[in-house]
């Protein structure tokens, strides 16, 4: 694993969990911080068998796996020597915090340095520790509509993105991020802090959106189903849905229509030129949505498939589970210890390197699962200490 030896201190909430994970998926250990009783993000759905719980969250199942877990006070006076302490000890630090909080209880990255100049802080925060809207409030849909994401998806009203993407997009550039500083570490020696901005994190991956208006002043319009550049179209199939290629191998995908007597007027020559194809887009997908729905996904798939077109299932879940290509590559993971034997599988790293990856993943840890073991071998603590933190909320 690459990262064997790194630790990390784990300050976050949902918004950058995602992140953390990524770096004990590589081999860090990272130990999750939460406040006594658990964080917040214990609270968010969904949950194992629709129970709210804070040991049955599933999104902190999923952002939380391989890590190890304590709690602390950070705010509390004896909390924050604690935490110094095992400042000293590790690598790196990912917090979401408001801008300033940690600065505010005297945890700041100056203050953190000085007890560890190697130190890298990872901060991930709505829109940044900078600029006149670094102390609004965000979340992932909050993100998505300042990151210009929702103004490009859906069809005639904006659309969310599914789940918290958002999030994600800012916890992949954070990771990468850590691994700059990491390599920049071993040559200066000397720590980082890294600001990482969850809008500006969505409104980099707007790739042609953003191109489009600054090089021809295009802005881009919501396309439903419809490929921005009018390449694909998810269509509607007996049992399912599939993407279809517009333009790809025309005078074939024709003659397979026409075969079937559904082409239409699609037959006409005028058709061979793809200019006039695409001033006459809206009934091209009018005759092709017509024809996809006297077949199933599947026939359509393999048929295409044989005559190379690059078409794609719109699979569920459940397909992709039972997915023979995931299943070969061992992309679902054994979770290990599963509680209770209720989960037992996860999604796994999607990379892969020459030495052989492991078969599990360790489940995320229960509210301060980690305390007498980590702060017996990291500070020396014993039992008698642990239970006098514990009376004072402390841990």
């Amino acid at each position: 694993m690459l990262l064997i030896g790194l630790r990390v201190l784990d300050l976050t909430d949902q918004k950058a969990a995602f992140c953390s994970k990524l770096l004990a998926d590589m081999g860090a250990f990272v130990i999750k911080v939460e406040s006594p009783g658990g964080d917040a993000s214990r609270n968010a759905g969904p949950f194992m068998g629709n129970e709210l719980h804070p040991e049955k969250s599933l999104s902190l199942f999923y952002n939380n796996t391989g890590k190890k877990g304590i709690t602390l006070n950070i705010e509390h006076k004896e909390g924050k020597k604690i935490f110094l302490a095992l400042v000293k000890k590790n690598d790196v630090i990912v917090e979401s915090f408001s801008p300033g909080y940690l600065d505010k209880l005297g945890l700041g990255f100056e203050s953190l340095k000085r007890i560890n100049p190697k130190i890298i802080l990872a901060s991930v925060t709505g829109f940044g520790q900078t600029g006149p809207k670094k102390d609004y409030k965000s979340c992932d849909l909050v993100a998505s509509a300042f990151g210009g994401q929702m103004s490009v998806t859906g069809s005639l009203k904006p659309l969310k993105h599914y789940g918290e993407q958002s999030y994600l997009t800012a916890s992949l550039f954070a990771a990468t991020g850590i691994l700059l500083a990491l390599r920049k570490q071993r040559m200066t020696r000397k720590g980082e802090h890294l600001d990482i901005s969850i809008q500006e994190a969505v409104a980099s991956t707007l790739e042609h959106v953003m191109v489009r208006y600054f090089y021809e002043n295009i802005i881009q319009k919501r396309q439903g189903s419809l490929h921005w550049n009018n390449l694909f179209h998810i269509f509607q199939c007996r049992d399912g849905f599939i993407q279809i290629t517009l333009f790809d191998k025309w005078e074939t995908f024709v003659e397979w229509m026409d075969s079937e007597g559904m082409a239409a007027d699609l037959v006409n020559e005028k058709y061979l030129d793809e200019t006039y194809r695409r001033s006459r887009l809206d009934h091209i997908i009018k005759i092709i949505k017509t024809w996809t729905k006297t077949h199933t996904v599947k026939e359509l798939f393999k048929l295409g498939q044989l005559m190379q077109f690059p078409w794609a299932r719109v699979d569920s879940p459940k397909k992709i589970v039972k997915s023979p290509q995931l299943k070969a590559r061992g992309f679902f993971k054994d979770v290990c210890p599963a509680k209770n034997n209720t989960i037992k599988k996860c999604p796994g790293p999607p990379y892969q390197f020459d030495s052989k990856p492991n078969q599990y993943v360790a489940r995320a840890p229960l509210t301060g699962e980690d305390n007498l073991n980590l702060y017996g071998k990291e500070l020396g603590f014993s039992k008698e200490k642990l239970e006098e933190l514990y009376s004072m909320g402390i841990i």
